[in-house]
């Protein structure tokens, strides 16, 4: 096949290993989910077999197609790009807001034929590429000593607070608290002064009790009955008829694989476990393939986590800097989140685990943020920067 050299230079020019593994784990988690969702897909849905891994697979070839777009478009313009980005996500947000409808308690999917679309996860890389802009573009301003940055920082809070805002009022609880842990890791990294990051953290506690006691005396409760049920995760299989049977039958589904697991599409807790293609893809994995097998997974995320936090030490630019530290805040969040529930020692609130679980918005979201980091390398390796 005859590849265009402007291709073959940007092929050439991406960081090997980490495009390896990562296409690797989603060819992995591809395959996965005909084992994952065969049991939802047939009986629940009344679908084929295959009728997840189909969406799932053009899902993925969308994302790639993104990916190399994102490939060859220079980061000095991501400017208008996250302009782009951010007014289009709080589009579909306020949409969402005034004409969804709520599904398992939630109100964050807009239903485009046979898909769907959940906005609060493209709200994920966005947020990275505007606060890397936003960190760049002030970055001289934000160091000064002898001035007050109250306009900058505020418009970064503007940027970082605005989409948790949305999805809490869409009662979404883990992409709410992904996102705010985002936000929070990038502004504590950013380049604000200590002084200026103290005086921030402390009103924007103080506004938060403020919020939160309004609410309570409006709503009667800050969260919703069934985000609060999901705190309660101690001991879940004493709880397995009022909530704890997701979990528990997690915990049965690891315990049962063992060190080796039972094989290849024999498990026996995706009939108990609730949409056990997305949340709890780990629980049928470690099942399947045991112990040993599945720490393949955790080393693949060290490897993934190491090469992009290296990029960040390493690129030279600001914006390059700050997109891989939050791409690799963002991935660890979800892994953080998703297996933590699964493993009873977190709420379980329905986040994904990074590419293994189904979920065509989460993958093309995901997609998206390593393609903003290959670029970062291949401008890294270039030392061609316009900015």
């Amino acid at each position: 096949m005859n590849v265009p050299k402007r291709y073959r230079d940007l092929i050439r020019d991406m960081d090997k290993p980490l495009f390896f593994v990562t296409t690797a784990l989603f060819i992995f988690g591809l395959l996965n989910i005909v084992t994952a969702s065969s049991q939802a897909s047939v009986l629940k849905y009344n679908a084929s077999l295959y009728d997840f891994f189909n969406k799932q697979l053009l899902f993925l070839i969308g994302g790639f197609v993104v990916f190399f777009f994102l490939l060859k478009e220079p980061t000095h313009r991501y400017r208008f790009l996250s302009l782009l980005a951010f007014v289009g996500v709080v589009g579909l947000m306020v949409y969402l807001s005034l004409y969804g409808t709520y599904n398992k308690g939630s109100l964050n999917w807009i239903r485009i034929g046979p898909f769907s679309l959940q906005p609060s996860e493209f709200a994920k890389p966005t947020m990275i590429m505007c606060l890397s802009i936003l960190f760049e573009t002030f970055y001289k301003k934000l160091r000064t000593t002898n001035q007050n940055h109250y306009d900058l920082i505020g418009i970064i809070l503007f940027v970082g607070c605005i989409f948790p805002i949305f999805v809490y009022f869409q009662s979404d609880l883990g992409t709410m608290i992904i996102l705010f842990s985002l936000f929070i890791g990038m502004f504590l990294a950013s380049p604000i002064l200590r002084i200026d990051k103290f005086k921030t953290i402390t009103l924007g506690f103080i506004l938060l009790l403020v919020a939160s006691s309004m609410l309570i005396m409006k709503n009667g409760q800050l969260l919703t009955d069934t985000q609060r049920s999901r705190l309660d995760f101690f001991n879940p299989c004493e709880e397995y008829e009022s909530g704890g049977y997701q979990i528990c039958n997690g915990f049965i589904a690891i315990n049962d694989g063992g060190l080796f697991g039972v094989g290849i599409g024999n498990s026996k807790q995706v009939s108990y476990i609730p949409e056990s293609h997305t949340d709890s893809v780990f629980a049928i994995i470690a099942e399947e393939y045991g112990f040993l097998k599945s720490t393949i997974i955790f080393i693949a995320y060290l490897i993934i986590l190491y090469r992009i936090l290296k990029l960040a030490m390493y690129t030279n630019t600001i914006r390059g800097r700050y997109i891989c530290f939050g791409v690799a805040l963002y991935i660890f969040l979800h892994v953080v989140v998703n297996l933590g529930g699964l493993f009873g020692v977190m709420p379980l609130t329905g986040v994904p685990l990074p590419f293994l679980s189904y979920g065509g918005s989460f993958t093309l979201s995901l997609i998206i943020a390593l393609g903003m980091v290959q670029r970062v390398h291949i401008e890294t390796v270039n030392q061609k920067i316009d900015v």
